[in-house]
């Protein structure tokens, strides 16, 4: 993997947190700011990026782009999910990050199960199952294949939360209903952009309340007054994009299309495992991985490594722009 590509400093292990923006996203974004700063040009062209962003989104999970809509979190594209299912009963991990939690204790009753266990906790009772692909807390990666069957056995949804997965693991969208990514992580966008897959059949069943101008059909056509004109794809759940989270967001998905998710994920898994073999830990199938190692909090301050530490627990995550001397410089650190 060329680390060129990025301007990071040495010790960046918290992609988990957020990610850190390739070149060419950063300069394009520069750029727009300056455009920005003295109004050198309209609004039209930083538009552009979110048409590349969603279209790049939709070829990373094997998606039509005529299926995406693209938001700003995670909570805020699952919203009109939730309204949509009021009243529901939903199976959700233990574990489960809020933004794929809190929608659906909101909307309806939740019964949750280990990460692990979730596929043998489907019945008939259960109408939706909402779960991260890769737990953010410790990097578990769900059985996908496994809880979308026991799922399609008993008539339930699948909804899933790819943030800390999309970038690095492939996976097939299609097999889920709704699969919501933040793009700030593993996508390496600017915070503020993020992307729904919305399956056609779910859709129908959905109300788009938050609908505005960028709804529309045509936008360019839906500034003022009725009738309704909503887009008859998932553009009617858009919401009106952040243009400089959008033009950052363009550029940094292309380049994990152009370096390819499996590739990126085989260099991300070989360098954790790298870390945990340092540690003498067995081997995983994820780069995010979480340790305990006493004292680990200030002997990672001292060396400059910036990892997520929780009570003493090193939660470290591996991306793209990592090279063996950062993970090097952290078994150093954790065990000298």
């Amino acid at each position: 993997m060329d680390a060129t590509l990025w301007d990071a400093s040495p010790g960046w292990l918290n992609t988990a947190s957020y990610g850190l923006p390739p070149r060419r996203a950063f300069e394009a974004l520069q750029a727009m700011l300056s455009d920005w700063r003295v109004g050198r040009t309209s609004w039209e062209g930083w538009d552009g990026s979110t048409g590349r962003a969603r279209d790049a989104y939709a070829r990373l999970i094997g998606v039509a782009p005529a299926d995406v809509c693209v938001g700003a979190q995670v909570s805020q594209v699952l919203a009109p999910v939730a309204v949509a299912l009021a009243g529901r009963r939903f199976l959700v991990p233990e574990e489960e990050f809020t933004s794929n939690l809190f929608p659906w204790l909101v909307a309806g009753e939740v019964r949750t199960a280990p990460a692990a266990a979730l596929a043998e906790r489907v019945d008939r009772s259960v109408d939706a199952v909402a779960f991260s692909l890769v737990q953010s807390a410790t990097g578990a990666v769900a059985d996908y294949a496994g809880v979308v069957a026991a799922a399609r056995a008993h008539g339930a949804l699948v909804i899933v939360d790819a943030t800390q997965a999309c970038g690095w693991l492939p996976f097939d969208g299609m097999l889920a209903d709704v699969v919501v990514t933040g793009g700030y992580k593993w996508l390496m966008a600017p915070r503020g952009a993020a992307f729904a897959y919305l399956a056609p059949s779910l859709r129908e069943r959905m109300t788009p309340y938050a609908a505005g101008w960028y709804a529309g059909e045509d936008v360019h056509a839906s500034y003022y007054g009725p009738p309704l004109r909503l887009a008859a794809d998932a553009r009617r759940f858009d919401i009106s994009p952040s243009w400089p989270a959008y033009v950052g967001a363009a550029p940094a998905l292309e380049l994990v299309e152009e370096l390819g998710v499996a590739a990126i994920g085989a260099h991300d898994v070989a360098l954790a495992n790298r870390f945990l073999a340092g540690l003498d830990r067995p081997p995983g199938d994820s780069a995010i991985v979480t340790v305990d190692v006493p004292g680990a909090e200030e002997r990672l301050s001292r060396a400059g490594i910036r990892a997520a530490v929780r009570a003493g627990r090193v939660r470290a995550s591996f991306h793209a722009y990592t090279t063996e001397a950062d993970v090097d410089a952290a078994l150093n650190a954790l065990t000298s």
